[in-house]
This record gives structure tokens, sequence and C-alpha cells, in this order.
């Protein structure tokens, strides 16, 4: 009996803990702020923030704690309920006090690094958006406003982008003025009408209209690169390969394929511009390469859509066979460049041609690629994306200025049909990752399969994985080694017009300029050749003989005369059609010592003078021994720049002059 009281006074202490502790859990809610649990990968943090605040105020708060950029909040560990980044919905509406949330980031972060890849023997040099990548530190990188974009991507931003639909009458039972869901608008990224015009993929200003369509009108939204690369400077351990943790260590990656593309379509202005470039290939048999000169401009076929426009296509050093293609050094690149510029043009692709003649007097070649072999060789992915590595496109959305590309590869191959036609690619953003950090390898045997390097000591690489259907239809996932290159690919059309149009001279008649770095008969690029070119034109004529890309890129490089210099003019010339403005160049000094030197070469004039020989000298009573010239019968001097050459030269060594 002496126990019980005990044992009710035990009860009571113990109720009386419980509502106190109840009490001050009520009290903390209502006076203090609550405290939450945020998972990531880097671990657990509290954020102590009041039930009264907003979910925006959450985010912030989450972002100022973590440091972390592109993430998204959820209720689940699986990700499925999002929290969304709401300024009118409160924390204590949608958390409770130590309730845990997991936070998901939406893009890795990565450092770039300096050096590039070779394509065969050829090394880039680093660019200055390249340079820019290296050494910006996108831990803390927000959306930048300070990006200077394409004129095209400013256009399409401004632009309203939606799909405008017309009154049904069968569906629509309002007036003229009105709007119901079978005639309002559509939104750039409707899946419905996508599928309805066989459109395969998103442009890119559709897919951030997407991501930006929310409540927080893309706030938190933001592109970061994939990073293959361990990130340097942590000092909890030694460095790779002695050590390795969860910070530094880039994280495991599943390839999918592209839903958008930065280009939607390219279009060559006429059929001319491929003829003269497939020209060599008919002459020599030969595979030919080449870089695509043009301009970006709206394509109103696809919402919001973007269209490469082809003017000129200009062929680097190069030496090439029946199945390869091998690139030099171009130390005419930015001479190249400058001229394209002062054009309004941009380089904007490359194209190369992958031709085998299957029947001559019938003119068909053979299908070597399609969906039973491959569409584009492991070694042109890795080729495409250090070049559209080296051509970033500026986006105000990516954490370190710039976001993919614009640069499109195009191929010239025989389809089903036998006849030549034009595929066009881009290489995804995943690819650019892999190819920017040395992880993308060919293989040797098989050229529809790529390889993703191993660790080793010198480099980690992360694990890459892709998705494929096994025997059975089961979506299973497997390691890149070896990986298809089709996870990689992006598909961009490429055609002609109906319509042709001309930038450039439209050659009908007349032969055409010949083309730089064909070291072949009939296609050198050479005095001779613009002297024999030019004397085809009449005076009244100027405007469009001079109208050749490939003939300003010769004369822009002339090394005898001072043509750089006094060239802008010209080229404003071209690029606005200008005759008068032409006219006007035509008068000027520098080009009548063109024309002079031009007129004397082809009038028989210039380099046929020889020096007398030392016995001829003295019979004729001039200076004779030691102070005459002791030249044979086969040298010739140079009527312009008085060299003297050997007899079997039909050019000057010195100033390149005709004989």
């Amino acid at each position: 009996m002496a126990s019980a009281p005990l044992m009710l006074e035990n009860l009571l202490y113990k109720k009386r803990n419980l509502v106190y502790a109840f009490a001050r859990h009520r009290l903390f809610l209502l006076c203090k702020q609550s405290l939450v649990r945020v998972q990531s990968a880097e671990g657990i943090k509290r954020i102590e923030i009041s039930p009264k605040s907003n979910l925006k105020q959450l985010y912030d708060s989450v972002q100022t704690a973590m440091q972390v950029d592109g993430f998204g909040l959820f209720k689940e560990r699986n990700f499925l309920t999002e929290l969304q980044a709401s300024g009118s919905q409160l924390v204590g509406t949608a958390l409770k006090h130590g309730d845990m949330i997991y936070l998901k980031q939406m893009a890795g972060t990565s450092t770039r690094r300096t050096s590039t890849v070779a394509i065969e023997n050829q090394v880039f040099k680093p660019t200055a958006a390249s340079e820019k990548l290296s050494n910006s530190n996108t831990n803390s990188a927000r959306p930048s406003t300070n990006v200077i974009e394409d004129e095209v991507d400013l256009n399409l931003s401004k632009a309203d982008g939606t799909i405008k639909r017309e009154r049904d009458s069968k569906l629509c039972h309002h007036n003229a003025n009105g709007r119901c869901v079978h005639c309002s608008p559509l939104e750039p990224y409707d899946e419905a009408y996508l599928k309805e015009n066989n459109i395969k993929h998103l442009s890119f200003h559709s897919y951030i209209r997407k991501q930006t369509s929310g409540m927080d009108h893309g706030k938190y939204f933001v592109f970061d690169d994939i990073n293959c690369r361990i990130k340097t400077g942590c000092r909890e351990h030694p460095p790779w390969p002695k050590g390795i943790c969860s910070k530094c260590q880039p994280s495991a990656i599943t390839l999918n394929r592209q839903t958008y593309r930065h280009v939607d379509n390219v279009m060559f202005e006429n059929t001319k511009i491929v003829e003269r470039f497939l020209n060599y290939w008919r002459t020599t048999g030969h595979q030919r390469m080449g870089y695509l000169y043009g301009t970006y401009e709206p394509h109103t076929d696809v919402p919001l859509g973007i269209r490469a426009t082809v003017a000129a296509i200009y062929e680097p050093p190069q030496e090439s066979t029946r199945d390869s293609i091998n690139m030099f050094p171009d130390e005419g690149d930015a001479e190249v460049d400058a001229v394209a510029n002062a054009l309004g043009l941009k380089k904007i692709g490359w194209i190369f041609t992958d031709l085998i003649t299957d029947d001559a007097t019938a003119g068909t070649v053979k299908q070597i690629r399609g969906i039973e072999t491959h569409f584009l060789t492991a070694q042109e992915c890795i080729t495409a994306g250090e070049l559209q590595n080296r051509h970033p496109n500026p986006c105000k959305y990516a954490s370190n200025g710039v976001f993919g590309s614009k640069f499109v590869t195009i191929c010239v191959t025989g389809d089903k049909t036998k006849q030549v036609h034009m595929e066009g690619y881009a290489v995804s953003a995943q690819c650019m990752a892999l190819v920017r950090d040395d992880c993308l390898i060919p293989t040797k045997e098989a050229p529809e399969l790529g390889y993703v390097r191993e660790s080793t000591d010198k480099q980690y690489v992360p694990d890459v994985f892709y998705k494929e259907k096994d025997q059975y239809g089961n979506e299973v996932q497997r390691l890149a080694r070896p990986l298809p290159v089709e996870y990689l690919l992006v598909d961009v059309p490429a055609s002609t017009p109906v319509k042709p149009q001309y930038t450039f001279t439209n050659y009908d008649k007349r032969q055409a300029f010949p083309i730089e770095n064909r070291y072949i008969d009939g296609h050198l690029q050479d005095f001779s050749a613009l002297s024999g070119y030019l004397s085809a034109w009449g005076e009244e004529e100027f405007l469009e003989a001079i109208s050749d890309f490939h003939l300003l890129v010769y004369l822009y490089k002339m090394d005898m005369l001072p043509l750089r210099q006094h060239m802008a003019s010209l080229l404003e010339a071209v690029r606005t059609k200008n005759p008068n403005r032409a006219a006007d160049f035509k008068g000027e000094e520098v080009w009548k010592l063109l024309e002079s030197l031009i007129q004397a070469s082809s009038g028989g004039s210039g380099g046929t003078t020889s020096y007398p020989s030392g016995a001829g000298a003295a019979n004729a009573g001039g200076v004779a021994g030691a102070d005459a010239m002791d030249l044979d019968d086969n040298t010739w001097t140079c009527n312009h720049c008085t060299f003297i050459n050997r007899g079997d030269l039909q050019s000057c060594e010195i100033c390149s002059l005709p004989r």
C-alpha cells in the first residue's frame, strides 16, 4: 500500500513533463523561429527561419547558407513533391518545426581546363572565351545580365514567341474578339503542336521559356556545365591519386539525348556554294574539309528557332586522301575572320565530304552512312565537340557566361538513291564536356563507337552511363565503354532555298576565282590567276567582279601591295552592295598600282630582261673582270623588283609576279 502513492506521483510527474514539453514546443513555434533540416550531397544543414516567412525567403536562406545555385527543394527523398519558390505561401503552412527537406542540384558545376584536344596533328590555341571559362568560379556564379549575346538571341528573347491560332468555326462559340481553349495562343514548347508539325527538338529559346515559366519566373534557373575533372584546391587530403573525397570528386554522368538544339536549320544561300566546294573531290577523288561563314537569323518554321545561313566556304590548309583528311595549322585564320567580320559574317560551322564514286558514268555515289552503319564516327564527334568548345554560345542564363554552341557540322555523303546530299548535326552539351575534359576517345575498329577513358594516376575520369533496352524490352543502364555516339548527336536539317540568294557574285558564264589552299593545276591562287580573273570583267562590273569571298581574302593577305590598310571601304562597299563606294576605291592610288602591274604582266613587257654575261660586257666595252657580273644565259631579272631569278622559274621568287 505504501508504494501506491509513489506510483501515482511518478505518473503525475511524467504527465507534467509531457505537458511542459508540448507547451514549450508551441511557444517556440509562435514566438521564435522554426528549425528546418536541409539534406544535400554535402550533408545536412540546419536552417532557422520564421514560420511567417514565405518559401522564396526559404530558398534565399538555403542559397546563402549552402552556397549553391540552380537547385530545388523537395519534401521526399525521391524528389517527387517540390516546394515552389512562391512569395505567397508561408513556411508554416508547408513545413513543421524539425522537418527534413531534400536539396537536388539541377545542374552540375565544372572548371574548364586550359589545354585542348588536337585534331589530327593540328593543335588549336585556347580562345579568349575558353580562357575565361578556365578562370571562372562556378560555385559562386549566378545568371549574369552583363553577357553580350548574339543579335539573334537578343531579338528572340524580346519576341512574344506564342503560336497564334485562328478562330475555329466549329468549336469556338464566342465573338471575334473573344478567346477560348481552342483558339488561344499556344506556348512555343507545346508538345502537341511540335508533334503535329514533326518538330523533333525544341529550339533553345523555347527550352529557356519552358524552364522559366514557373511561379518564380526562372529566378533560380541557371545553366551549369558538366564537371568531369576533380576540383582543385581541396585541403582535406593529398592530391590525386593519393586521395579523393566527395567534395572534389566529379559525379557520375548518365547520358541523355538532348531535347533542344541551338540551331534548328542550316541553309546554304545557293547550290553553287556547295558545287564549288565539291569540285575538288570531283577533280581529285580526295575528301575535303572547309569552314562555313554566314549569319544567324530567326527561323520561322520552328517556334523561336534559329537558322544558320551559309554565304561562303573557306578551305584551310589540309592534306587529304580518298579515306582521310589531315588538317594543318592555319596561320591566316585571324585574317580570314577579319575579312568575314567586315562583311557581316562569322564562322558558323564546318563541312566535310565522305564520298566514294559508285558509277562514274551515271554520277552516283555509294551510301556508306545510315541507320544501319553510323551517322558520324566517334572521331568526327570529338572534332565537332572540340570546334564547338572553341565557339561557345553566349548566354545570360549560364553561370560562366556561355553555354553550348551554335557551331554546326555538315557531312556531304551519299543517300539511299546514291545521290550526293547533306546531313547536318551538332553534338550535345554532355559531349562537349567529355571532349573538353579529355574523357572521350575513338575506338580502333568500330567507327560508330566511342570509349570513355579509364582513370589513371594522372587523370581521374568519372563513370559515364547510358540507358538502352535489352532483349526483353527492359531499360537497363550500361557503362560507356564502349559508347554509341548516337547518344551525343542532335540532328540539324540542311537545305537550300527554292529561290537562290547571293551575298557574293553569281557566276553564270565567267570562271570563278580559284579557292585557297588547292595545290592542283587550274586551282592555284597566284598573281597570274588574279590577272586573268580581273581582265575578264569590264570597267562597269568592278563591284560584281570584286564580290568574291576568296578573292577578298587573297587581296587582304597579299604582301606585295599594302592593300590590307585600304580595304575597309572596299569591304563596306561589298557588304552594302554600293557601286559608288566601290568606284571610289577603284580610283585610289593603291588599286591603280595593282592594275598597272596586271597590265604589265598581261602585256608581256615584264620579267624578260636579262643581264649580259661577263664576256659580252667586255666585248661591248663595258667594265670587265671582277667588276662584271658573272651570270649565265639562264637568268632573268624581274621588271618589278629587279631580283635576278633562275631561268627555269616562271614567276619571281621575291614578289611572286609573273615573268
